[in-house]
């Protein structure tokens, strides 16, 4: 996610870092270098005079740009339920430790006290463990240790042998909180509380999956694609008999703004990857880790995770 502050005057257009520019660069330069030969050329073909008016771009150019705003605007609404999704799992997690804390509290004359503060501190951990398995699973990426710290030694081969990371993670969760109200430790009523906070986590990582397994459907983008690149790479010879050596300037503004919008659409349709607009898991990550670990009386420095070049991950 880029995270700067929105440049003002002149530096607004001189701007690169966080600007969809690198992305387009490529196809921008290879449009206007054909204008500037269209221009050149006068529109001519070898010795054939293609003839264009601006009316077929004026008719096309409305609903293609209707059509990049739909596009975009679907995009994003992927992009803002997944950031959602996330906010919930943070309060659900800090809501799952705060529980913890408070419910499971044996009596006093049992001397069970040591073994449910162990108790409590395996599900709080295991609520980090299940984030960062869950972060893993939306980027495909593999583990490399980030979980086994985690979880307790017994476990972590079975949760490491799992396709469903996060699901085994959750399944020991469970068995963890079953444990503690059969050891006395969690009235009913509550363990029922407990057990809808993992439930509305289970639910939030399902909805992560559905959006990260569900794309836009391709002909869809194939579509706007396709359009984008004929409209901007015929509108020169639409141009240059009205406008002349202005053509490339125009056209290289109008190319930016709608391979703009198509390459950014592409970014953020998949809010959980590794794109420069995406959202940034591992802060999310790091900032539930550290509450979590707060709430357990841990000691932590205080260490905030801040952009490099203008960007979280």
């Amino acid at each position: 996610m880029i995270v700067r502050d929105r440049p003002s005057g002149l530096r607004l257009f001189f701007v690169v870092r966080g600007s969809i520019l690198p992305r387009i660069r490529t196809t921008l330069l290879v449009n206007t270098l054909s204008a500037i030969l269209v221009t050149l050329a006068h529109g001519n073909l070898f010795s054939l005079k293609i003839t264009l008016t601006t009316i077929p771009f004026t008719l096309i150019g409305l609903p293609l740009a209707i059509f990049l705003g739909f596009r975009n605007t679907a995009a994003y609404d992927r992009y803002w339920e997944g950031r959602k999704l996330w906010g919930e799992l943070v309060h659900r997690c800090q809501s799952l430790s705060r529980q913890c804390q408070s419910f499971i509290q044996p009596s006093e004359a049992s001397g069970q006290a040591p073994a449910a503060e162990a108790a409590r501190q395996r599900l709080v951990y295991r609520a980090i463990a299940y984030v960062h398995a869950l972060r893993l699973q939306l980027r495909d990426q593999p583990e490399s240790g980030e979980l086994q710290r985690w979880l307790p030694a017994a476990e972590w081969p079975r949760v490491q042998a799992s396709a469903n990371k996060p699901a085994a993670i959750m399944l020991a969760m469970g068995q963890e909180l079953g444990a503690c109200q059969r050891q006395g430790w969690l009235d009913a009523c509550l363990a029922a509380s407990l057990d809808a906070t993992l439930s509305a986590m289970t639910a939030a990582a399902a909805s992560c999956e559905r959006i990260k397994n569900t794309p836009v459907p391709f002909s869809y983008t194939l579509l706007l694609h396709r359009t984008a690149y004929l409209y901007c790479f015929l509108l020169p010879f639409g141009l240059v008999d009205t406008i002349g050596f202005m053509t490339p300037f125009v056209v290289a503004l109008v190319a930016y703004t709608f391979f703009g919008l198509d390459a950014l659409g592409d970014e953020i349709e998949e809010p959980f990857g590794l794109e420069p607009n995406d959202l940034p898991l591992d802060t999310l990550c790091q900032a539930i880790e550290v509450s979590l670990r707060e709430s357990l009386g841990e000691v932590l420095p205080t260490v905030k995770q801040a952009p490099v070049d203008y960007r979280l991950t």
